[in-house]
Order: structure tokens, then C-alpha cells, then sequence
């Protein structure tokens, strides 16, 4: 995750004249563009052509390790929103303490995944780029292990410090490495970083580990043993808060006050003066800042520090003095001519109980609302939130979701993920939703299925015609005729289903059959949706009671179809044609009253047609002439045969 308070690349822009041309921006969730807009003064005129500039994208999200971030914190997210409102919050906290835990292994899982990958690449960009990402995830996990254990967990004193203490291990991993190397050469005790390993530990309050490193040291001293022994005594003895046991923390801290004391004689003694090591070693156990702040290498941060400090100083301090002891832990060990960084900044405001300003401040330094979107989502479910509204109606952790969710529309996969988010938002989700999902490009079918079915579940009826208009019109333009008519249908589009009708029966009149008969014999109540439709659905239904030699059926509903006026005129004399098998079987097929029905429906059709058309071929002229000529002799002879079978004229 970059950050964004870095000037952008400047953008060259070839033959750019401030004179002529201007320049305008857009800044969109994912990407910002600036565009050249060319500027016509009066009487003049600016040539060229305008280009369009990508300045800076959100790389984030198409990074495939950090898309795992993106999906496993999206079931989190989604755990975290079934969580009953109406249990007391006592009940609630050990579930979000889980979550938040859940979340920062994904994070951790992410950063070291990047850091493999960055390793292994031999592309030095690629690297740097990993290099990066890992800072910054390092940094997102740090800042949320200090809220969950400042805000969701919300130690008390005494569990306060060791639950600092346990923050700092974690992002402090670099003694043991240091403490491997040592104890992996051939004489550990002489080698060069023994005494910085060992202070190490002692500064992260892991006194059984230090005391293990020193027994390496003073077997190799035979006699110092006694000063080693003294040290290794005061070391196993220094009290530690126990919150499961019955020690209540008045006993803790004159137990520790104790102890200190001593350390105290220890040093009036003089009792180490002979190893300066461990005389140093003494002067941490009872909080001599000035030694602290002699081994700043070792502890590398001012948070670091200031854990130390209150470990050896104040260990029953309490969550609302840690702000007094964090501002001067950072004077102290910041050089008063450097700025501070905005990781500082950060913590600083989260060690002030400042939660407002901990968003803010990551919401300038991270150019992704990953972070301040979920980290504020739990925040608000512990009821932490619920003062802070912001001045257009929405509340901070929604409008921290919408812009996150937002982001994700922009991408082709992660697009689904949103719509949870959006979900969950009760005060503008439903119209960002509504919004965003109309961006979401209609690939293939099947995305198109997709995005339908998050719009039906949603009732989102005028989205989902929408959607089926576009991929009814992709699918027409592609003549996929089937596609197409059923998209339509599910659009409830009359218009567009008449027109596909149309093309069914401009395409069977060509080729002489149907295309996707499976879609047309399966209309159903479908078929009502228009007339064209109507006339289509039945129409493929005579052809399959001819095909089933149901001469009967299928005459009636020829027949009805012209009769109802439900058949197009311009589909007459197909229907007329498609009539004259059953008007040579031997058996009489139809009535004399259903034969004069169809003379009557030939004669309307041709009336107007004694003027031959100029614009029609001569050769079409007499194929329409031939067939009219067999129509009628076909009508004859079959209504003699009708009136002969039926044994009555009719006058």
C-alpha cells in the first residue's frame, strides 16, 4: 500500500502550450486521470489532439497477494456484521478481541508471502515494489495490534504493560535472530553481539531467556561466578503480573516496589562495578533512563522505549496516563531537529486514546481504506464510535466502508466482494450499490447472471431490466437471436420482444427453420409478453402438432392465428403456404366453413395486388403468382370434398 503524502510523478505532456491548453482532472475510486483540455481563445484556434494521462493508480488491488488480504477480510467483515446487537458488550469482547486477532493474521500472512516473493524475484523494481508493501503492512499491523490492545481488549493496569510488552516482542523478531546466530557459533559467550542480546532481552522484559545467554558467559568467568549469580537472581526474582491469579495489583506493586529496592542496594554496593555489562544490566532493572537511552540501537523505537520504561518504572500504570509517559518517551528519544514520522504521529495519538485522530491520521498516510475502513467497522461494533457523525448525514465507520467498497467496484473480480460491504452500510449502501453496479462490465453471461441475481436478491427491479436491455442488445448484435429473445422476456421488454420475434420470422422464412426451438417450444405465460411473441410461440406450436401428424389441432390454430389477427399480415401467404399439405391430404382436414374462412383470408391478402411491383423481380412476381393459383385450386377442391364429406351446401 503506497502512501500518499508523496508529490506524484509530474506527467510530461508533448507540446503542451499553457497558452492553448489546460489541464483537468478526475479522481476516481481506483485512479486519478488528468486529461488536456484545449483552450480556443476569441477569433482563434488550438490544434491537436488531447491525451488523457493515468497519474497515479491504486496498484493494491490487482496485486494477487494483496487480493488474498481483500477476500479473507471480506469473510471477517462478514462474521464480525452476524454478531447480535443485543448481547451485553461484556459477553461481546473476547469475540472481538478474536476477530481482530483473525484479522492481523491475515495481515501477517500477506507480509510474509510479500517478503518471500520479494526475496525470490530477480526483477530489482518488482523487489523494491514487495520491499514496500511489506513497510507498510508492517506498520498497518503494528498500529492495529496497539488499538486491540489499547481499545478492544482495553487492559487494565498491571496487564496493561504486559500486554505492551507482548506487542513489542512481536514487532521487535530481530533478537532472536541475533540470539540464534550467537548461540550457533563456537563460543557463544565471546562472541561480538553476546552482550547486546542479552541487554536485548532484558529490555523486552524476557528475563528467563537473558538468564539462559549469561550462564554461557559466566562459566567462562570462574570468578565473577558470584556477580553473575547475583544478577541471575535478581533477574529470576523481578515480580510479574499475574491477572489469573488472587494477587490483587496493591500486593503486585509492593512485591515489585521490593524487588527494586534490591536492585537499589545493588548498585549502592557497588555489586557489579568490576563488569560494566553487568552493571548496565542493573541500571535497566531499576529504569535509569539515561542507560535506556544509551542503548538506543538495541531499542531501535521510541515505543519501544517507552515499554521498557514503564516495565522497569511504572508496571501498574494506568491506560490514562499512558498518554503523559508517551509524549515524553518520544521527546526523549527523538532528535529534537527531526520531524517525526507519520507511523509516530499515529501511535502517539493511539497511546492518547485519540481515535478520531488515529483514522484521520492513517487515512492521509495509507492511499488504500482497507485498513481504516475495517479497523473502524470494529471499533464502531464495541460502541467506541457512536459519538462521532459526520456533517452530511453519515456516520465515520460508513462512510469509511463506502469508500473502501467503493474501490473494490473498480476492479473485475473483487467487485462481489463490495457488495457485502455496501450491504451493511444502512444509510447511503443501497444507493452506492445501486449506482455501482451498473459500472460493472457485462463480459459474459454468466458475470451478467451474477450481477442479476445480487439485484434480484436486493429488489432491484429497474437494475436488473437494465442489465437484461444491454445484454439483450449485445446478444442481438451478435445475432445469437435465442440469447437475446431471453433476455428480453426476463426483462419484460415488449418492444425489444417483438423486434427479436421478428428477426425468428425473417429467419424462418430464409432458411425455412427454427433456430433454439428449445427456448421458443418453452415460452410459456412467457409468449404473452407481446403479440409478435404471441404469434411466434404459436406458431412454432403448429409446426409440432404437424410434426406429431395432429392434422386437426393443427389446422384450428393455423387457422386461428389468421383469424385473431394474432399473425402479422406481412405472414399471411406463409401461412397460407404452410395450409396447403393439409389441404392435399386425402382425408379432409379442414371444414367447408374453416375453408371458406381461408378463401376469405386469401382473397384479403391479394386484393390489393393486381398492379404488379415495379421494385420486385419478375421471377418473385410469378413464384407469388404460382403459388396463389395453387392456393385456390387447393381451396376448391378441398371444399368439395368438405361440403361432400359433411352432406350439406351451404347457401
Amino acid at each position: 500500500m503506497e502512501e500518499v503524502d508523496v508529490e506524484p510523478t509530474t506527467t510530461p505532456i508533448p507540446g503542451f502550450d499553457s497558452n492553448k491548453k489546460h489541464l483537468g482532472f478526475v479522481w476516481g475510486p481506483g485512479d486519478i486521470l488528468v486529461y488536456e483540455t484545449i483552450y480556443k481563445a476569441s477569433g482563434g484556434s488550438a490544434g491537436g489532439c488531447p491525451f488523457v494521462h493515468e497519474v497515479r493508480k491504486d496498484e493494491d488491488i490487482y496485486s494477487p497477494i494483496l487480493r488474498k488480504l481483500f477476500n479473507e477480510s471480506h469473510h471477517i467483515f462478514v462474521g464480525l456484521q452476524r454478531i447480535r446487537d443485543d448481547l451485553p458488550s461484556k459477553n461481546k469482547k473476547p469475540q472481538f478481541v478474536s476477530i481482530s486477532k483473525n484479522y492481523r493474521s491475515v495481515i501477517r500472512a500477506c507480509m510474509e508471502e510479500l517478503q518471500q516473493v520479494a526475496v525470490s524475484t530477480q526483477d530489482a523494481a518488482l523487489a523494491t515494489q514487495y520491499g514496500n508493501q511489506v513497510s507498510i503492512l508492517l506498520a498497518v499491523e503494528l498500529i492495529w495490534n496497539l488499538c486491540e490492545v489499547l481499545f478492544i481488549d482495553a487492559a487494565p493496569a498491571g496487564s496493561l504493560v504486559l500486554h505492551l510488552l507482548d506487542w513489542v516482542r512481536l514487532h521487535k523478531a530481530d533478537v532472536d535472530e541475533k540470539a540464534r546466530e550467537v548461540l550457533a557459533s563456537e563460543s557463544p559467550a565471546e562472541h561480538q553481539a553476546y552482550w547486546d542480546v542479552v541487554i536485548s532481552y532484558v529490555l523486552q522484559g524476557r528475563m528467563d531467556e537473558a538468564r539462559q545467554v549469561l550462564v554461557k558467559r559466566a562459566t567462562l568467568q570462574p570468578a565473577a561466578r558470584a556477580m553473575f549469580k547475583l544478577l541471575d537472581n535478581l533477574l529470576m526474582k523481578m515480580p510479574i503480573f499475574n491477572p489469573g491469579e488472587t494477587q490483587t495489583l496493591t500486593e503486585f506493586d509492593v512485591k515489585w516496589r521490593h524487588w527494586r529496592e534490591e536492585v537499589d542496594r545493588c548498585l549502592q554496593d557497588q555489586s557489579f562495578a568490576s563488569n560494566p555489562h553487568l552493571e548496565d544490566i542493573c541500571k535497566i532493572l531499576v529504569g535509569d533512563e539515561d542507560v535506556l537511552l544509551e542503548h538506543k540501537e538495541l531499542l531501535s523505537t521510541w515505543y519501544h522505549f517507552l515499554v521498557t520504561r514503564l516495565l522497569f518504572s511504572h508496571p501498574t500504570v494506568k491506560p490514562t496516563e499512558l498518554h503523559y509517559y508517551a509524549q515524553s518517551s518520544m521527546h526523549m528519544f527523538l532528535d529534537t531537529r527531526c520531524v517525526p514520522e507519520p507511523l509516530d504521529s499515529i501511535l502517539l495519538a493511539a497511546f492518547e486514546f485519540d481515535i478520531h485522530q488515529v483514522i484521520k491520521d492513517c487515512s492521509i498516510a495509507l492511499n488504500n481504506w482497507w485498513f481504516v475502513g475495517h479497523l473502524t467497522d470494529l471499533l464502531d461494533h464495541c460502541k467506541l464510535l457512536q459519538s462521532h457523525n459526520l456533517h452530511f448525514g453519515s456516520n465515520l465507520r460508513e462512510f469509511l466502508l463506502l469508500e473502501y467498497a467503493s474501490g473494490l467496484f473498480t476492479h473485475h473480480s473483487l467487485w462481489q466482494l463490495a457488495v457485502d460491504y455496501f450491504d451493511h452500510c444502512p444509510e447511503f449502501g443501497r444507493v452506492y450499490l445501486e449506482l455501482q453496479i451498473e459500472r460493472v462490465p457485462l463480459d459474459t453471461e454468466r458475470k451478467a447472471l451474477k450481477v442479476i441475481r445480487i439485484c434480484e436478491q436486493r429488489q432491484m427491479t429497474e437494475q436488473v431490466r437494465s442489465i437484461c436491455k444491454i445484454m439483450a442488445k449485445k446478444a442481438l448484435r451478435n445475432n445469437r437471436l435465442g440469447s437475446a429473445l431471453s433476455w428480453s422476456i426476463r426483462a419484460k421488454d415488449a418492444a425489444f420482444a417483438t423486434l427479436i420475434s421478428e428477426r425468428f420470422l425473417q429467419d424462418y422464412c430464409a432458411k425455412g427453420t427454427f433456430s433454439d426451438l428449445d427456448l421458443i417450444d418453452n415460452l410459456g405465460p412467457a409468449m404473452l409478453l407481446s403479440d409478435r411473441l404471441t404469434f411466434l410461440g404459436k406458431y412454432r406450436e403448429f409446426h409440432r402438432l404437424y410434426g406429431e401428424k395432429r392434422f386437426s389441432d393443427a389446422a384450428k390454430l393455423l387457422l386461428s392465428l389468421m383469424t385473431a389477427k394474432i399473425a402479422p399480415r406481412s405472414f399471411w401467404m406463409t401461412l397460407l403456404t404452410d395450409a396447403l399439405p393439409l389441404l392435399e391430404q386425402k382425408e379432409v382436414i379442414f371444414s367447408a366453413d374453416q375453408t371458406h374462412e381461408l378463401m376469405f383470408c386469401l382473397e384479403e391478402l391479394t386484393s390489393g395486388k393486381s398492379v404488379p411491383n415495379p421494385d420486385r423481380p419478375m421471377q418473385d412476381e410469378d413464384i407469388e403468382t404460382t403459388k396463389i393459383e395453387l392456393l385456390r385450386l387447393a381451396l376448391a377442391r378441398n371444399l368439395a370434398m368438405a361440403i361432400v364429406k359433411e352432406g350439406t351446401v351451404e347457401v
